[in-house]
């Protein structure tokens, strides 16, 4: 054979194409059924409504829980700690070194806010 009785002419090519188009295959009845049981094997099973919690239980989740708890309030320790009682460096740079906080504003002092509660 040559190569020139292998090569397809245009209407040769077009007619099957044509016949391919015109044929569409048809998969057995027994591949439906076991393609339609493979697929309803994976699909999700239905589980059971989980009765939600309450208000609180909501919050613990939505803040993560224990360990988020946990860091929440060693924050919150560590913040007031450092507001109530600044280590110097922090005083002195916000401050100033030689400016005292009594001296800032007459109403940091206990005594001030003494005097204007009683007017």
């Amino acid at each position: 054979m040559s190569k020139a009785d292998l090569e397809l002419h245009d209407t040769e090519l077009d007619a099957l194409f044509a016949e391919a188009q015109q044929a569409t295959p048809e998969p057995s009845p027994e591949f439906m059924a076991r393609l339609t049981a493979e697929a309803l094997a994976e699909q999700p099973q239905r589980r059971a409504a989980v009765k939600r919690g309450g208000f609180w239980s909501e919050i613990w989740e939505a803040i993560g829980g224990a360990p988020a708890l946990a860091g929440l309030a060693v924050a919150g320790v560590a913040g007031l700690w450092l507001g109530i009682y600044p280590p110097a460096a922090v005083t002195e740079v916000i401050w100033g070194a030689s400016v005292a906080s009594d001296e800032l504003s007459p109403y940091l002092s206990f005594d001030m806010a003494l005097a204007l509660e009683e007017m």
